[in-house]
């Protein structure tokens, strides 16, 4: 695991992403050998909709802050296979609610045990490591501070400088 720590924050979103990926496996694992056919990377939808109601893509796009395209793709997904529908809007055609369906709520119901240990697991890992208990605190920092001044205008202007002192 050197080679990661030495390229410091180079390798930051790397790092964050490898950790995602092991994660969704890792909760994926429990899934499989719980038997239950549901896939990580569907939990944010599912969570939205767990409240039973019915929301646009729009508005499901906006909540988990992921393009319409994206959210489209998932929901004609989910919607293959039976899990959720999306229905033309009474007062606006050009919207489409999602809801659950029969199967779909079946399905959140055999999920949320395992979301319950999920929390209990992950609150037990980040008490094992002093530096791990502000993780969550210390990624939201971040997002804010993109959010604020995005990472890209960040580096244009670390370049720019760069440029200016090895021409200077």
């Amino acid at each position: 695991m050197s080679f990661y720590p030495k390229l410091g924050y180079l390798i930051f979103g790397s790092r964050l992403r490898r950790l995602s990926e092991y994660f969704l496996a890792e909760v994926n694992k429990v899934y499989a050998q719980a038997g239950i056919a549901f896939d990580a990377s569907w939990f944010p939808l599912f969570y939205l909709l767990s409240e039973g109601r019915q929301l646009t893509l729009m508005e499901i796009s906006q909540e988990l802050e992921v393009s319409h395209s994206a959210v489209s793709q998932l929901i004609a997904n989910l919607k293959g296979k039976g899990l959720v529908t999306a229905t033309r809007c009474a007062e606006d055609g050009r919207r489409q609610l999602v809801e659950l369906t029969k199967k779909g709520a079946a399905l959140l119901q055999q999920v949320l045990p395992v979301w319950k240990a999920i929390g209990e697991s992950m609150e037990d890992l980040v008490q094992e490591d002093p530096q791990s208990r502000k993780i969550l605190e210390a990624i939201g920092a971040v997002e804010r501070s993109v959010a604020e001044d995005p990472l890209s205008a960040r580096i244009l202007r670390a370049m720019a400088i760069n440029a200016k002192t090895i021409s200077s």
